[in-house]
């Protein structure tokens, strides 16, 4: 058994405090956890059950973290995932948290997929919103659900294409400009061309 002989208010956070056993800092806690377990100078208490409070702190405190985070904006697993562990939250903890706010709806890939695809289709290709996706750590079947028929391309592009030649010489020299415009916004190749033949043929 060890003896909590000081529990010291941070200076730099009031809502927490430093746990000393037997005259050595041992640990942080917030200040709502201490009193919910009534800690104080003076109580015996093992190693290990100070182990599970803290862990239960620190569970709590990043639960609350994400759920602030994904009310602000809908985010994926993944970045969930690194938003907690830069904060400096233990991964047992971070894949625990995430496991419950996945119990909750408040984290769903496909959902999160589905309605990135519906704010960017009408201005970037299959190709591109793929590896934005990608980035953003969707993989797999929510992956291919989501970007597997992005209606519309074509049409997509070719406003692309009338906004970027507006006010432009259409010679071969911009119209080629143009294509590889509509490639790097990940347009296939065929709706690339397509969506510039009207105005003339890049190689001419």
């Amino acid at each position: 058994m060890k003896t909590i002989t000081e529990i010291k208010p941070q200076v730099k956070n009031a809502k927490r405090v430093s746990i000393y056993l037997d005259g050595t800092y041992y640990c942080g806690l917030d200040l709502l956890t201490t009193v919910k377990y009534r800690l104080k100078q003076g109580m015996q208490i093992t190693e290990q059950e100070l182990i599970e409070i803290q862990y239960e702190a620190e569970y709590r405190s990043a639960l609350d973290c994400a759920l602030t985070s994904v009310s602000k904006t809908y985010k994926t697993e993944k970045q969930v995932k690194d938003n907690l562990l830069k904060k400096g939250y233990l991964e047992e903890i971070v894949l625990k948290v995430i496991e419950k706010l996945k119990e909750y709806g408040y984290v769903n890939d496909l959902d999160y997929a589905r309605r990135y695809v519906n704010s960017v289709k009408g201005g970037k290709g299959q190709k591109l919103i793929r590896l934005e996706l990608i980035k953003k750590g969707v993989h797999g079947d929510a992956l291919e659900d989501a970007t597997k028929n992005i209606e519309g391309q074509l049409e997509s592009a070719k406003l692309l294409a009338e906004k970027y030649l507006r006010n432009k010489e259409k010679d071969s020299k911009n119209l080629l400009k143009c294509y590889k415009y509509l490639l790097s916004k990940g347009f296939s190749y065929d709706d690339c061309k397509s969506a510039i033949e009207s105005y003339g043929d890049i190689e001419n």
